[in-house]
């Protein structure tokens, strides 16, 4: 009877940790976390199995109608963090001694925005696809990741699926049919891939993307003059840019051009003085790793908050029009 006990009190604390509540800063906000494991998400396709972690803004009252979905991709960083030393490790799941750096929290100040304006976003993780996968595995995986926890939100909708006993909140409030994306740096090509005319038969069914932001994308392909796997031509998509980006630089315009004629509704912006990491505030100097990235010949360079203002206006206004 004891064990008995101690395994329900052990279970009980594993479902509050899956989705604690949190405060936000932003008032009518609610922040929740879920995690189902470091290694909870085995894809075939994928070398290594992978976390199912998330951060979720939404509105406080979800009210009677469903909401737009929105999932947010981190890119490629540093996967864990020594508090002590002060450094950046990049091993999955973390050593001992070591906790996760939490790059899918960098957005908590577009998810609050966002949320304001009535969707419920989705902030997920990257670590192990960061730790241990490369190439054009690395960007199927991001958009598989993408696909699972689109996945488990359908689910979650209805009431089913892992995430139902703790964020049954949701159930009928969220419309699968109105989804966005944003990828930053990586997880800007992950979701052009994710989003793109050759893969979305891999979409969970019922699932529709209606717009896409990939914010600081990279941009190559494994094979030349092939961009198959990120030419998207049936969905709304907005490339977001940097003028001092010391990263990628504007390399993610071509998906414009390759859309060019093709795609009706796609556009760009190019965000003067702005860098790579300062989107992240996880990959942002004050944090361990973090670092300006912007080079010493980058004019009217933009302060992190500056720089996050301006990619909230341009990303907001952009799915209040393509997801209403």
């Amino acid at each position: 009877m004891n064990f008995l006990r101690t395994a329900l009190a052990v279970l009980a604390l594993a479902l509050v940790t899956i989705a604690a509540p949190q405060a936000s800063a932003a008032q009518g906000v609610g922040v929740v976390e879920y995690n189902l494991g470091d290694q909870a998400f085995r894809d075939p396709t994928v070398s290594v199995p992978m976390e199912l972690a998330a951060v979720v803004h939404y509105p406080r009252d979800l009210g009677a109608r469903p909401h737009p979905l929105i999932v947010q991709e981190h890119g490629s960083w540093w996967s864990c963090q020594d508090p002590v030393a002060k450094t950046p490790g990049g091993d999955w799941p973390c050593p001992p001694g070591q906790r996760t750096l939490p790059s899918y929290r960098g957005y908590d100040y577009l998810g609050e925005k966002l949320a304001e304006r009535g969707f419920v976003v989705v902030s997920i993780s990257a670590n192990a696809i960061n730790a241990h996968v490369l190439g054009d595995e690395g960007y199927f995986a991001r958009a598989h990741l993408v696909n699972k926890h689109l996945q488990l939100w359908r689910d979650l909708a209805r009431g089913e699926g892992p995430l139902a006993s703790t964020l049954g909140r949701f159930r009928g409030h969220v419309d699968l049919s109105r989804v966005g994306t944003m990828g930053h740096s990586r997880g800007g090509k992950g979701v052009m891939w994710q989003a793109s005319d050759k893969h979305t038969p891999e979409w969970p069914a019922g699932v529709r993307i209606r717009a896409v932001v990939p914010l600081a994308p990279v941009y190559f392909n494994s094979t030349e003059d092939d961009n198959s796997d990120v030419l998207v031509t049936r969905v709304p998509f907005k490339v977001v840019v940097s003028s001092c980006d010391g990263a990628v630089g504007t390399v993610g315009l071509q998906y414009v051009k390759d859309a060019k004629g093709k795609n009706p509704d796609v556009s760009s912006v190019t965000l003067a003085g702005a860098n790579h990491n300062f989107y992240n505030t996880e990959w942002s100097p004050g944090k361990i790793g973090g670092e300006d990235d912007a080079p010493a010949s980058c004019v009217g360079k933009l302060t992190p908050a500056q720089q996050r203002g301006d990619a909230v206006r341009e990303i907001v206004s952009f799915f209040s029009s393509r997801l209403r």
